[in-house]
């Protein structure tokens, strides 16, 4: 039986939509909207631990389009996760209480262990999964202020959630423009010491495949697949080698910001922080010894797709 459904995603960065109608019998998802906003709702939380006024405003905006999209396309469940920032933020009520306002839905603050496990549904959800067989995989959503790592092969088997998100790394770490030597240097320990944290848990040397997810991934794939504008059909599903990743990632790193803004795939709110998600991927890949990552554009929205799809009706 096929449900049209509406799942919102409120990263640290930004915050997507997905309308789609999905059977959970037959494993089909059909998109009939999917769209993101560069709101930047983390903005600062790393240093003041509050959500400030105007990324609490551009978020609201976001919202209230959202709203008028789900409405047009009559969705029959909606489901608004909120991850790192909110989940960190002092004043979250404020988000909340905004955002039940305008959309009527009560936001879920998930847990890192939760987001990371709705990552990994998204990902790997869909009948052709990553399109390649070596399991387990390694699922890794690299997001703003978070990102989370699942191995699992039906299901997710182990996981955490470490503070090493793009505009966490950037805000902590990557202040120059371009960063100097000795802040990168700064920003790959910090990450190698969440990584520790990761290898406690999960037992990293076990994965065959890395799926890498969200926007510093696919980015990075765009820009190293040199295409001449962002096109997620290509993207979806493409390998990147770690030699690929390295030279993207030294590129970034040695680029002003005025530099970025040229690259085409590269999203205007993606410019400042993609520098630090890209070291990020790089890291991950040096320290996991997978030399290859398979990049999906499905990933944590997809995963809250399919959690209002499988609901019973009723609840």
């Amino acid at each position: 039986m096929t449900r049209r459904v509406a799942a919102i995603d409120c990263g640290t960065n930004s915050i997507r939509l997905l309308v789609a109608d999905l059977d959970p019998a037959a494993g089909t998802l059909v998109d009939l909207d999917r769209r993101m906003r560069i709101v930047r709702l983390g903005q600062g939380v790393d240093r003041t631990g509050r959500l400030a006024p105007e990324a609490l405003e551009r978020t609201f905006a976001a919202c209230v389009e959202y709203a008028e999209v789900i409405r047009e396309l009559d969705a029959e469940r909606v489901r608004f996760v909120a991850t790192s920032a909110s989940r960190d933020a002092e004043n979250r009520d404020e988000f909340r209480d905004g955002v039940r306002k305008i959309l009527g839905v009560e936001p879920e603050v998930i847990s890192g262990d939760e987001e990371a496990a709705l990552s990994f549904v998204g990902a790997t959800r869909e009948p052709a999964g990553t399109g390649v067989v070596e399991t387990p995989y390694l699922v890794v959503d690299l997001g703003g202020g978070s990102t989370e790592f699942v191995l699992g092969t039906d299901r997710p088997e182990a996981s955490r959630s470490v503070d090493i998100g793009c505009v966490r790394m950037t805000e902590r770490h990557l202040r120059d423009d371009p960063p100097t030597p000795a802040q990168i240097a700064a920003a790959i320990t910090d990450i190698e010491a969440a990584l520790d944290q990761v290898a406690a848990v999960v037992p990293l040397e076990r994965a065959r495949t890395l799926v890498g997810l969200a926007g510093s991934v696919t980015t990075v794939a765009g820009i190293a697949l040199d295409l001449p504008a962002y096109d997620s059909t290509v993207i979806h599903h493409a390998r990147l080698t770690l030699d690929q990743v390295r030279t993207v990632t030294a590129h970034l790193l040695a680029s002003t910001h005025a530099e970025r803004t040229t690259i085409p795939v590269l999203h205007p709110g993606r410019v400042d922080v993609i520098a630090a998600g890209a070291l990020v991927l790089r890291t991950i890949m040096e320290r996991t010894g997978l030399t290859e990552v398979v990049v999906s554009e499905h990933d944590i929205l997809d995963g809250i797709a399919w959690s209002e799809a499988e609901t019973p009706v009723g609840e």
